[in-house]
């Protein structure tokens, strides 16, 4: 985890730590040290700050934590869990602003308690469902699909992780007809969220999908939701005040709620939607575990994924799904004492990476922390679907570019139609780690404009072409973070330009360029931006020195966006040290859902 050092700190940081000594009624430089640390930390993307490393440098060891920590207890300022204090102090060191604790203590106690329950179902109407849906296969392992489904059936909190193409939505689609049958035509109000809005039109698009020809009764065809929305409007979050319609006490009125790209979800809004939910209904929690974080505190997926380590299911539990799956299924070693191993599935084999597929490989070779055989495997040249290129220096750059770009967007500029240009504009996309610095995406943005002709100095930033990137939602105009869309001129009137977006039904929305929310140019885009997103082809270009964000997640959540071509540029050596470096961001949320409150994992 990264922590800032005393200069880094930020004046928010500065005037917390004031504040607290002044509460305490004293001037105390290891109370003021701590207190900033705590409050930088959840700006760095840590829910708390774990004080083994928050020593000074002149103190070390155990005897010197153990009296600092002693130290700390003693200030009224700082409470054990459960106490209403500014400060937190848990037993395995870990120091807490109040609410990020609240967070992380809610949820967990939230998730626990459905783990532990199971739902009562009509196992003969369920297993002529599965038969149905889930046709036997001969394969050397269970159909883990079936088993999810079976999961997410049987027990009010299911949690279905896996990499790209492991058809998580097309499981998930078959769950909820399965619920609507079980429902024998009661109403069975489901809710379909994301974390963001592009995240929501794509799980949209493959719900409608994975609908066509699916072996169900009319009737429960036409039941299955398509429409998506993001997890605040589902919450009915009021910006001006902050609050959220939906809590403990207005509970969300369905019977289950689907989340995808939950490794996009923070901790306070994940907190927030198991608060929403009524006891009855069932949380079904999709993502990729190995993807990145939240830009935001907490590693959420990661943690009740328990850093993705695989999990037996519980012996009892194992034989009711053995008996509705009609097979066996593997033990795969001791059950964990905690009960959420009986919610977790992890689908294992994708079906758009195939035996053959580089791209695959590579995944899988870089979520080992294999970075030696990944990179001799992206310089090989034998697979097709990848490339290496040696970073240029950054006066090269823009000469090095302006191939692949040309290549890359050449279709996109040569569409004119909006919906079309759209279609074309998605095969292809720049990411980078940083936005800023020779390699991030505002300097790359830049020279993709140049390179591509576009005439930026005329008529000021907006020009026919310009692809643009949403950066702030907007309700009532239907924008929302993440979107994309593409300056052309109207059709009506080519003398006036237009911004077009996909619409949720199919088709394009139609904007005034002035009128659009926060947004960007998308040339190039961030890693992180691009979570929840798809392309035919991705150029990930690296920066040229080491980076505390460019870790094993980044390179992967990078390399599985594309579909058929991946070419990385970057430097040998950062390559191998980022595969071999994971994401650590500190948090208690792993411990209190696997192990306890007391940290020692079970």
């Amino acid at each position: 985890m990264a922590y800032a050092h005393e200069d880094e700190l930020t004046e928010l940081d500065r005037h917390f730590a004031d504040f607290v000594c002044r509460l305490a009624g004293r001037g105390d430089s290891w109370l003021w040290r701590v207190a900033a640390l705590t409050s930088n930390a959840t700006g760095r993307g840590n829910v708390c700050l774990e004080l083994a490393t928050a020593l000074p440098p002149e103190s070390v060891g155990a005897a010197a934590l153990a009296g600092w920590i002693e130290h700390l207890r003693a200030v009224p300022l700082v409470g054990a869990p459960g106490e209403t204090t500014p400060l937190v102090l848990d037993a395995a060191g870990r120091l807490y602003l109040h609410r990020f604790w609240e967070y992380e203590a809610v949820l967990a106690a939230a998730l626990l308690a459905r783990s532990r329950q199971e739902c009562p179902v009509d196992e003969a109407l369920l297993g002529e469902g599965v038969r149905r849906l889930f046709p036997p296969v001969v394969a050397d392992e269970p159909d883990w699909q079936l088993v999810a489904a079976l999961t997410a059936l049987c027990r009010p909190l299911a949690v279905i992780s896996g990499g790209p193409g492991t058809g998580k939505t097309a499981t998930v689609v078959k769950v909820l007809a399965l619920l609507l049958e079980q429902a024998r035509g009661v109403s069975c109000s489901l809710a379909l969220a994301a974390p963001t809005g592009k995240a929501a039109a794509r799980l949209a698009e493959a719900i409608r999908t994975a609908k066509q020809g699916l072996p169900v009764a009319p009737a429960i065809l036409e039941q299955l939701p398509e429409a998506v929305t993001t997890i605040h409007r589902l919450l009915a979050y009021h910006p001006p005040s902050g609050a959220f319609r939906h809590h403990r006490d207005n509970p969300l009125p369905y019977a289950a709620v689907v989340v995808d790209e939950a490794s996009m979800v923070d901790l306070p809004l994940m907190a927030r939607l198991v608060e929403a939910l009524p006891p009855t209904a069932r949380l079904i929690l999709l993502g990729d575990k190995d993807q990145l974080a939240s830009v935001e505190a907490g590693a959420v997926l990661g943690d009740i994924c328990d850093t993705g380590r695989l999990h037996a299911f519980s012996p009892s539990f194992r034989e009711r799904l053995a008996r509705l799956a009609g097979s066996a299924l593997p033990a795969a070693g001791p059950a964990p004492e905690s009960p959420l191993g009986d919610s977790l599935v992890v689908l294992r084999k994708s079906y758009r990476f195939g035996a053959e597929s580089g791209i695959g490989a590579l995944a899988r070779l870089i979520n080992e922390g294999r970075g030696e055989e990944a990179l001799a495997l992206l310089k090989a040249g034998g697979c097709g679907d990848l490339a290496w290129r040696e970073l240029p220096a950054a006066e090269e750059l823009e000469c090095q570019l302006r191939e692949p770009l040309v290549a890359g967007y050449d279709e996109f500029r040569a569409t004119a139609e909006p919906l079309a240009a759209l279609a074309a504009f998605g095969r292809f996309r720049v990411l980078c780690a940083h936005r800023q610095g020779p390699y991030g995406v505002a300097t790359l943005n830049g020279l993709a404009e140049r390179l591509l002709g576009l005439p930026t100095g005329v008529g000021g930033e907006w020009y026919p072409g310009r692809p643009v990137l949403i950066t702030e939602n907007d309700y009532p105009r239907g924008l929302f973070n993440g979107d994309i869309g593409i300056v052309q001129a109207a059709p009506d009137d080519g003398q006036r330009l237009a911004a077009f977006f996909p619409a949720p039904a199919g088709g394009v929305t139609r904007h005034l360029p002035l009128r659009l929310p926060g947004h960007e140019t998308v040339f190039a885009m961030t890693v992180h931006k691009s979570q929840g997103s798809e392309f035919e082809r991705v150029l990930l270009i690296l920066p040229d020195r080491a980076s505390a964000i460019v870790t094993r997640e980044l390179i992967y959540t990078a390399v599985t966006r594309a579909r058929q071509r991946v070419e990385v540029w970057g430097r040998d050596e950062l390559f191998v040290a980022a595969v071999g470096t994971r994401i650590s961001r500190s948090s208690g949320l792993r411990d209190l859902l696997w192990a306890g409150p007391g940290g020692e994992e079970a």
